[in-house]
Protein backbone atom coordinates (compact mmCIF):
# COMPACT_ATOMS: atom_id res chain seq x y z
CA UNK A 1 0.00 0.00 0.00
CA UNK A 2 1.14 3.71 -0.36
CA UNK A 3 3.46 5.49 1.97
CA UNK A 4 1.17 6.97 4.38
CA UNK A 5 3.98 10.05 5.23
CA UNK A 6 3.39 10.97 1.39
CA UNK A 7 -0.41 10.31 1.82
CA UNK A 8 -1.21 12.34 4.76
CA UNK A 9 1.76 15.44 3.41
CA UNK A 10 -1.26 15.22 -0.08
CA UNK A 11 -3.96 15.14 1.87
CA UNK A 12 -2.85 18.43 4.15
CA UNK A 13 -2.71 20.33 0.74
CA UNK A 14 -6.73 19.19 0.21
CA UNK A 15 -9.97 20.65 0.86
CA UNK A 16 -13.38 19.05 1.06
CA UNK A 17 -14.91 19.56 -2.29
CA UNK A 18 -11.88 18.62 -4.11
CA UNK A 19 -11.66 15.44 -1.83
CA UNK A 20 -15.24 14.62 -2.38
CA UNK A 21 -15.31 15.17 -5.77
CA UNK A 22 -12.26 13.10 -6.60
CA UNK A 23 -12.09 10.18 -4.27
CA UNK A 24 -15.37 9.24 -2.92
CA UNK A 25 -17.16 8.52 -6.20
CA UNK A 26 -13.90 5.96 -6.81
CA UNK A 27 -13.78 4.53 -3.48
CA UNK A 28 -17.47 4.04 -3.71
CA UNK A 29 -16.58 2.14 -7.16
CA UNK A 30 -13.80 -0.19 -5.47
CA UNK A 31 -16.58 -0.78 -2.33
CA UNK A 32 -19.11 -2.05 -5.08
CA UNK A 33 -16.11 -4.47 -6.52
CA UNK A 34 -15.59 -5.65 -3.27
CA UNK A 35 -19.46 -6.97 -2.56
CA UNK A 36 -20.19 -8.19 -5.91
CA UNK A 37 -16.47 -9.62 -6.03
CA UNK A 38 -17.02 -11.65 -2.59
CA UNK A 39 -20.90 -12.41 -3.81
CA UNK A 40 -18.98 -14.00 -6.90
CA UNK A 41 -16.66 -15.46 -4.86
CA UNK A 42 -19.03 -17.06 -2.38
CA UNK A 43 -20.81 -18.76 -5.82
CA UNK A 44 -18.21 -20.39 -7.32
CA UNK A 45 -18.08 -21.98 -4.01
CA UNK A 46 -20.78 -23.32 -4.96
CA UNK A 47 -22.88 -21.32 -2.19
CA UNK A 48 -26.79 -20.25 -3.67
CA UNK A 49 -26.26 -16.31 -4.13
CA UNK A 50 -29.26 -15.03 -5.96
CA UNK A 51 -27.99 -12.97 -8.93
CA UNK A 52 -24.32 -14.31 -8.67
CA UNK A 53 -24.54 -17.67 -10.22
CA UNK A 54 -23.77 -16.02 -13.88
CA UNK A 55 -21.51 -13.14 -14.77
CA UNK A 56 -20.35 -12.41 -10.74
CA UNK A 57 -18.69 -15.74 -10.64
CA UNK A 58 -17.08 -15.96 -13.64
CA UNK A 59 -15.68 -12.41 -13.41
CA UNK A 60 -14.66 -13.36 -9.52
CA UNK A 61 -11.17 -12.60 -10.48
CA UNK A 62 -11.21 -9.42 -12.42
CA UNK A 63 -13.53 -8.14 -9.69
CA UNK A 64 -11.03 -7.83 -7.15
CA UNK A 65 -7.62 -7.41 -8.02
CA UNK A 66 -8.79 -5.37 -10.91
CA UNK A 67 -11.65 -3.11 -9.63
CA UNK A 68 -10.86 -3.62 -5.90
CA UNK A 69 -7.38 -4.06 -5.64
CA UNK A 70 -5.77 -1.86 -8.41
CA UNK A 71 -8.74 0.85 -8.08
CA UNK A 72 -7.71 1.13 -4.32
CA UNK A 73 -3.54 1.07 -5.12
CA UNK A 74 -4.50 3.63 -7.85
CA UNK A 75 -6.23 6.06 -5.29
CA UNK A 76 -3.64 6.05 -3.24
CA UNK A 77 -0.55 6.67 -5.45
CA UNK A 78 -3.31 9.40 -7.10
CA UNK A 79 -3.21 10.90 -3.49
CA UNK A 80 0.06 10.71 -3.27
CA UNK A 81 1.37 12.35 -6.67
CA UNK A 82 -1.01 15.47 -6.12
CA UNK A 83 -2.82 16.86 -9.80
CA UNK A 84 -5.92 15.24 -11.77
CA UNK A 85 -4.67 13.12 -14.42
CA UNK A 86 -3.70 10.37 -12.33
CA UNK A 87 -6.77 9.59 -10.69
CA UNK A 88 -7.69 8.74 -14.13
CA UNK A 89 -6.27 5.26 -13.37
CA UNK A 90 -8.20 4.38 -10.52
CA UNK A 91 -11.50 5.67 -12.53
CA UNK A 92 -10.93 3.77 -15.35
CA UNK A 93 -10.31 0.43 -12.86
CA UNK A 94 -13.43 1.60 -11.08
CA UNK A 95 -16.07 1.89 -13.76
CA UNK A 96 -14.25 -1.39 -15.64
CA UNK A 97 -15.53 -3.52 -12.50
CA UNK A 98 -18.77 -1.74 -12.86
CA UNK A 99 -19.27 -2.42 -16.42
CA UNK A 100 -18.34 -6.19 -15.28
CA UNK A 101 -21.31 -5.83 -12.23
CA UNK A 102 -24.02 -4.28 -14.72
CA UNK A 103 -23.38 -7.26 -17.33
CA UNK A 104 -21.68 -4.92 -19.77
CA UNK A 105 -19.47 -6.10 -22.17
CA UNK A 106 -16.17 -7.62 -20.82
CA UNK A 107 -13.56 -6.41 -23.89
CA UNK A 108 -14.77 -2.87 -22.92
CA UNK A 109 -14.27 -3.48 -19.59
CA UNK A 110 -10.94 -5.43 -20.28
CA UNK A 111 -9.77 -2.00 -21.96
CA UNK A 112 -10.34 0.20 -19.65
CA UNK A 113 -8.43 -1.96 -17.64
CA UNK A 114 -5.48 -1.87 -19.78
CA UNK A 115 -5.99 1.91 -20.21
CA UNK A 116 -5.96 2.09 -15.80
CA UNK A 117 -2.80 0.15 -16.30
CA UNK A 118 -1.13 2.27 -18.94
CA UNK A 119 -1.51 5.59 -16.74
CA UNK A 120 -0.47 3.93 -13.30
CA UNK A 121 2.66 2.89 -14.99
CA UNK A 122 3.21 6.31 -16.22
CA UNK A 123 3.10 7.75 -12.74
CA UNK A 124 5.00 4.99 -11.52
CA UNK A 125 7.46 6.14 -14.53
CA UNK A 126 6.97 9.84 -13.55
CA UNK A 127 7.78 9.33 -10.09
CA UNK A 128 11.28 6.92 -10.88
CA UNK A 129 12.20 9.76 -13.28
CA UNK A 130 11.91 12.39 -10.34
CA UNK A 131 13.40 10.40 -7.58
CA UNK A 132 15.66 7.52 -8.66
CA UNK A 133 15.89 4.60 -6.27
CA UNK A 134 15.00 0.55 -6.16
CA UNK A 135 11.98 1.34 -4.53
CA UNK A 136 10.53 3.28 -7.37
CA UNK A 137 12.11 1.13 -9.60
CA UNK A 138 9.89 -1.69 -8.10
CA UNK A 139 7.16 0.50 -7.61
CA UNK A 140 7.24 1.03 -11.06
CA UNK A 141 7.96 -2.88 -12.23
CA UNK A 142 4.95 -3.30 -10.43
CA UNK A 143 2.46 -1.63 -12.34
CA UNK A 144 4.12 -2.54 -15.13
CA UNK A 145 2.61 -6.30 -14.12
CA UNK A 146 -0.33 -5.15 -13.48
CA UNK A 147 -0.49 -3.60 -17.27
CA UNK A 148 0.83 -6.49 -19.11
CA UNK A 149 -1.91 -9.16 -17.28
CA UNK A 150 -4.36 -6.71 -18.55
CA UNK A 151 -3.44 -6.61 -21.68
CA UNK A 152 -3.40 -10.66 -21.66
CA UNK A 153 -7.14 -10.03 -20.64
CA UNK A 154 -8.01 -7.54 -22.71
CA UNK A 155 -6.68 -9.79 -25.64
CA UNK A 156 -8.89 -12.91 -25.01
CA UNK A 157 -6.73 -15.09 -23.09
CA UNK A 158 -7.83 -16.73 -20.25
CA UNK A 159 -7.76 -15.04 -16.74
CA UNK A 160 -5.71 -17.89 -15.67
CA UNK A 161 -3.01 -16.60 -17.80
CA UNK A 162 -3.20 -12.89 -16.08
CA UNK A 163 -3.27 -14.19 -12.89
CA UNK A 164 0.36 -14.46 -12.52
CA UNK A 165 1.32 -10.97 -13.58
CA UNK A 166 -1.49 -9.69 -11.24
CA UNK A 167 0.11 -11.31 -8.44
CA UNK A 168 3.30 -9.67 -9.45
CA UNK A 169 1.46 -6.46 -9.23
CA UNK A 170 0.49 -6.69 -5.61
CA UNK A 171 3.59 -8.58 -4.28
CA UNK A 172 5.98 -5.70 -6.13
CA UNK A 173 3.60 -2.47 -5.04
CA UNK A 174 4.05 -4.21 -1.53
CA UNK A 175 6.68 -4.91 -1.36
CA UNK A 176 8.48 -1.55 -2.91
CA UNK A 177 6.40 -0.32 -0.20
CA UNK A 178 7.86 -1.73 2.72
CA UNK A 179 11.31 -1.27 1.35
CA UNK A 180 11.12 2.27 1.40
CA UNK A 181 9.92 2.39 5.03
CA UNK A 182 12.43 -0.18 5.98
CA UNK A 183 15.20 2.61 4.96
CA UNK A 184 14.56 4.47 8.49
CA UNK A 185 16.63 1.18 9.84
CA UNK A 186 20.61 0.90 9.13
CA UNK A 187 20.44 -1.45 6.09
CA UNK A 188 22.34 -4.42 6.66
CA UNK A 189 24.94 -5.37 4.09
CA UNK A 190 23.17 -7.64 1.53
CA UNK A 191 19.92 -5.87 2.42
CA UNK A 192 19.17 -4.53 -1.53
CA UNK A 193 20.95 -7.66 -3.39
CA UNK A 194 18.73 -9.94 -1.55
CA UNK A 195 15.42 -7.66 -2.48
CA UNK A 196 17.39 -8.04 -6.13
CA UNK A 197 17.59 -11.34 -5.96
CA UNK A 198 13.68 -12.10 -4.88
CA UNK A 199 12.25 -9.70 -7.09
CA UNK A 200 14.16 -11.18 -10.42
CA UNK A 201 13.11 -14.45 -8.81
CA UNK A 202 9.78 -13.21 -9.06
CA UNK A 203 9.32 -11.66 -12.39
CA UNK A 204 11.43 -14.60 -13.86
CA UNK A 205 8.45 -17.00 -12.53
CA UNK A 206 6.07 -14.71 -13.78
CA UNK A 207 7.45 -14.68 -17.58
CA UNK A 208 7.87 -18.45 -17.51
CA UNK A 209 4.29 -19.19 -16.14
CA UNK A 210 3.72 -17.15 -19.26
CA UNK A 211 5.95 -19.01 -21.73
CA UNK A 212 4.90 -22.35 -20.39
CA UNK A 213 1.35 -21.58 -19.67
CA UNK A 214 0.82 -25.76 -18.35
CA UNK A 215 3.48 -25.07 -15.89
CA UNK A 216 0.26 -23.08 -13.54
CA UNK A 217 1.72 -21.61 -10.48
CA UNK A 218 4.69 -23.95 -10.03
CA UNK A 219 7.67 -21.26 -11.59
CA UNK A 220 5.83 -18.05 -8.90
CA UNK A 221 6.87 -20.53 -5.87
CA UNK A 222 10.72 -20.01 -5.68
CA UNK A 223 9.90 -15.92 -5.98
CA UNK A 224 7.37 -15.86 -3.29
CA UNK A 225 8.72 -17.55 -0.89
CA UNK A 226 12.14 -15.39 -1.10
CA UNK A 227 10.19 -12.29 -0.91
CA UNK A 228 8.30 -13.51 1.99
CA UNK A 229 11.27 -14.62 3.95
CA UNK A 230 13.15 -10.87 2.63
CA UNK A 231 9.73 -9.27 4.21
CA UNK A 232 9.82 -11.39 7.00
CA UNK A 233 13.72 -10.89 7.89
CA UNK A 234 14.16 -6.98 6.97
CA UNK A 235 10.45 -5.06 7.34
CA UNK A 236 10.78 -2.62 10.25
CA UNK A 237 7.79 -4.33 11.54
CA UNK A 238 10.29 -6.85 13.52
CA UNK A 239 10.98 -4.09 15.64
CA UNK A 240 7.78 -2.11 15.94
CA UNK A 241 5.58 -5.60 16.96
CA UNK A 242 7.15 -5.14 20.59
CA UNK A 243 4.89 -1.30 20.77
CA UNK A 244 1.86 -1.16 21.60
CA UNK A 245 -1.35 0.38 20.32
CA UNK A 246 -1.93 0.54 16.50
CA UNK A 247 1.79 0.26 15.94
CA UNK A 248 2.11 -3.33 17.38
CA UNK A 249 -1.55 -3.88 15.14
CA UNK A 250 0.06 -2.90 12.23
CA UNK A 251 2.93 -5.06 12.95
CA UNK A 252 1.13 -7.96 13.56
CA UNK A 253 -0.78 -7.85 10.73
CA UNK A 254 2.26 -7.48 7.87
CA UNK A 255 3.66 -10.46 10.11
CA UNK A 256 0.71 -12.55 9.35
CA UNK A 257 0.68 -11.49 6.31
CA UNK A 258 4.36 -12.57 5.16
CA UNK A 259 3.59 -15.82 6.58
CA UNK A 260 0.66 -16.14 4.27
CA UNK A 261 2.90 -15.10 1.41
CA UNK A 262 5.42 -17.61 2.06
CA UNK A 263 2.80 -20.20 2.35
CA UNK A 264 1.61 -19.04 -1.29
CA UNK A 265 4.94 -20.03 -1.85
CA UNK A 266 4.96 -23.59 -0.77
CA UNK A 267 1.48 -24.29 -2.53
CA UNK A 268 2.27 -22.59 -5.85
CA UNK A 269 4.91 -25.30 -6.11
CA UNK A 270 2.35 -28.07 -5.77
CA UNK A 271 0.29 -26.84 -7.94
CA UNK A 272 -0.33 -29.63 -10.44
CA UNK A 273 0.31 -32.52 -7.75
CA UNK A 274 -3.61 -33.58 -8.11
CA UNK A 275 -3.93 -32.60 -4.57
CA UNK A 276 -7.87 -31.42 -5.01
CA UNK A 277 -7.91 -27.54 -5.06
CA UNK A 278 -4.14 -26.93 -4.62
CA UNK A 279 -4.54 -23.75 -6.84
CA UNK A 280 -7.41 -22.20 -4.98
CA UNK A 281 -5.16 -22.55 -2.11
CA UNK A 282 -2.25 -21.15 -3.39
CA UNK A 283 -4.26 -18.02 -5.11
CA UNK A 284 -6.34 -17.13 -1.63
CA UNK A 285 -2.88 -17.17 0.56
CA UNK A 286 -1.65 -14.60 -1.68
CA UNK A 287 -4.61 -12.32 -2.08
CA UNK A 288 -6.42 -13.07 0.77
CA UNK A 289 -3.99 -14.05 3.45
CA UNK A 290 -1.33 -11.71 2.34
CA UNK A 291 -2.95 -8.70 0.50
CA UNK A 292 -6.10 -8.58 2.58
CA UNK A 293 -4.25 -8.51 5.49
CA UNK A 294 -1.92 -5.57 4.05
CA UNK A 295 -5.53 -3.88 3.87
CA UNK A 296 -6.37 -4.41 7.60
CA UNK A 297 -3.31 -3.30 7.95
CA UNK A 298 -3.23 -0.01 6.74
CA UNK A 299 -6.85 0.90 6.58
CA UNK A 300 -6.76 3.31 9.95
CA UNK A 301 -3.71 4.84 7.86
CA UNK A 302 -5.10 5.35 4.88
CA UNK A 303 -8.74 6.30 5.12
CA UNK A 304 -7.72 9.43 6.80
CA UNK A 305 -5.62 10.26 4.13
CA UNK A 306 -7.96 9.72 1.45
CA UNK A 307 -11.03 10.73 3.20
CA UNK A 308 -10.12 13.04 5.87
CA UNK A 309 -11.55 10.89 8.39
CA UNK A 310 -10.41 9.71 12.01
CA UNK A 311 -10.34 5.96 12.36
CA UNK A 312 -9.07 5.82 16.22
CA UNK A 313 -7.46 2.34 16.50
CA UNK A 314 -9.17 -0.02 19.07
CA UNK A 315 -8.02 -3.59 19.97
CA UNK A 316 -11.23 -4.85 18.50
CA UNK A 317 -9.73 -4.24 15.34
CA UNK A 318 -8.12 -7.85 16.00
CA UNK A 319 -11.42 -9.33 15.67
CA UNK A 320 -11.23 -9.44 11.99
CA UNK A 321 -7.90 -10.33 11.59
CA UNK A 322 -7.96 -13.17 13.66
CA UNK A 323 -11.33 -14.40 12.00
CA UNK A 324 -10.22 -13.97 8.15
CA UNK A 325 -6.36 -15.87 9.31
CA UNK A 326 -8.79 -18.73 11.21
CA UNK A 327 -11.32 -19.67 8.16
CA UNK A 328 -8.35 -19.32 5.61
CA UNK A 329 -6.45 -21.82 7.46
CA UNK A 330 -9.37 -24.17 7.27
CA UNK A 331 -10.24 -23.30 4.06
CA UNK A 332 -6.23 -24.26 3.19
CA UNK A 333 -6.87 -27.55 4.67
CA UNK A 334 -9.66 -28.56 2.94
CA UNK A 335 -8.88 -27.28 -0.34
CA UNK A 336 -5.66 -29.55 0.17
CA UNK A 337 -8.06 -32.85 1.77
CA UNK A 338 -10.86 -32.23 -1.25
CA UNK A 339 -13.28 -31.13 1.65
CA UNK A 340 -16.22 -29.13 -0.71
CA UNK A 341 -19.05 -28.30 1.63
CA UNK A 342 -16.06 -27.64 4.98
CA UNK A 343 -14.30 -25.81 1.64
CA UNK A 344 -17.76 -23.02 1.31
CA UNK A 345 -18.32 -22.71 4.72
CA UNK A 346 -14.44 -21.39 5.34
CA UNK A 347 -15.13 -19.11 2.39
CA UNK A 348 -18.34 -17.64 4.08
CA UNK A 349 -15.74 -17.43 6.98
CA UNK A 350 -13.63 -15.26 4.75
CA UNK A 351 -16.27 -12.91 3.72
CA UNK A 352 -17.45 -12.68 7.37
CA UNK A 353 -13.72 -11.47 8.33
CA UNK A 354 -13.40 -8.77 5.43
CA UNK A 355 -17.45 -7.70 6.49
CA UNK A 356 -16.63 -7.16 10.11
CA UNK A 357 -13.61 -5.53 9.03
CA UNK A 358 -16.10 -2.93 7.16
CA UNK A 359 -18.23 -2.63 9.86
CA UNK A 360 -15.72 -2.31 12.68
CA UNK A 361 -13.81 0.36 10.35
CA UNK A 362 -16.92 2.46 9.87
CA UNK A 363 -17.84 2.53 13.47
CA UNK A 364 -14.55 3.65 14.38
CA UNK A 365 -14.62 6.32 11.87
CA UNK A 366 -18.12 7.38 13.17
CA UNK A 367 -16.82 7.36 16.65
CA UNK A 368 -13.70 9.37 15.56
CA UNK A 369 -15.95 11.70 14.26
CA UNK A 370 -17.99 12.29 17.20
CA UNK A 371 -15.34 12.71 19.71
CA UNK A 372 -13.81 15.66 17.17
Amino acid sequence: MMHAGNLAGSAAASRGPSVALKRGPVLALAVAAMAAGLLGGLARLGIAVPGAEGDLAVHHGPLMVVALFGTVIGLERAVAMGGYWPYLAPAASGVAGLLLIAGGSPGLAAGMAVAAGAILLAGGLLVLRRYPALHTAVLAGGCACWLVGNLLWAGGLPVAQAVPWWIGFLVLVIAGERLELSRVLKPPPGRSLLFLASGSLLLGGIALSSWEPDAGLVPLGPGLLAMALWLARYDIARRTIRQTGLVRYVAACLLGGYLWLGIAGLLALGDGSGAAFVRDAALHAVFLGFVVTMVFAHAPIILPALLRVTVPYTPIFFAHVALLHATLGLRMLADLMGWVEIRACAGLGNGAAILLFAMLTVGAAVRGRRSR
